[in-house]
């Protein structure tokens, strides 16, 4: 029998404590994404809710560029990245936000779609959902629509999805 998608999530991430700081288990996917059977299952699960209705995939810096890319390749559709500052070379806008162990800056350049687009935005992980809701401003701010926000994990017990109201929010693992 071959395993779901989130039976291989469950499998293949690992918990490394205290890191990137004392008192945080964060959870690294990056053994889920080297592993080519359940970087397709998680691709395909990101994105099935979502066909049809999406124009472009962004991915947030870094993880949600690995898997941004390989949703736009399944569905046929362009990627976006969103960045931290300094990275893009063009006329970006930027979005502050707090985290659970700091706060960041993340960056658009809102030339790279028409407005109106239909965007599907990406991440590995919803946490407290700063990180995503810095995301969804800066689509809303740039003029495309947010179609739906996919993660791999959501750890429920931080209440992320709470900074996300209105939003499709779909996660394939739940802890």
């Amino acid at each position: 029998m071959t395993e779901t998608a989130e039976q291989q999530i469950d499998r293949l991430n690992k918990i490394v404590p205290d890191f990137p700081k004392p008192g945080i288990s964060f959870r690294d996917l990056t053994p889920v994404f080297a592993d080519g059977a359940a970087l397709r299952a998680i691709t395909e699960a990101l994105v099935e809710p979502f066909r049809g209705e999406v124009d472009a995939v962004a991915g947030v810096e870094a993880r949600g560029f690995v898997l941004a890319a390989a949703a736009a390749y399944a569905l046929g559709t362009g990627v976006l990245i969103i960045r931290k500052p300094g990275k893009l070379p063009r006329t970006t806008i930027a979005q502050s936000y707090d985290l659970e162990y700091g706060s960041a800056t993340l960056e658009i350049q809102p030339d790279d779609l028409p407005v109106g687009s239909r965007i599907l935005l990406l991440d590995d992980v919803l946490a407290t959902g700063g990180t995503l809701a810095a995301g969804v401003s800066l689509l809303d701010r740039a003029g495309w629509q947010v179609a739906g926000v996919s993660v791999v994990l959501e750890l429920a017990e931080l209440n992320g999805r709470a900074a996300l109201p209105g939003y499709r929010v779909r996660a394939l693992s739940t802890r």
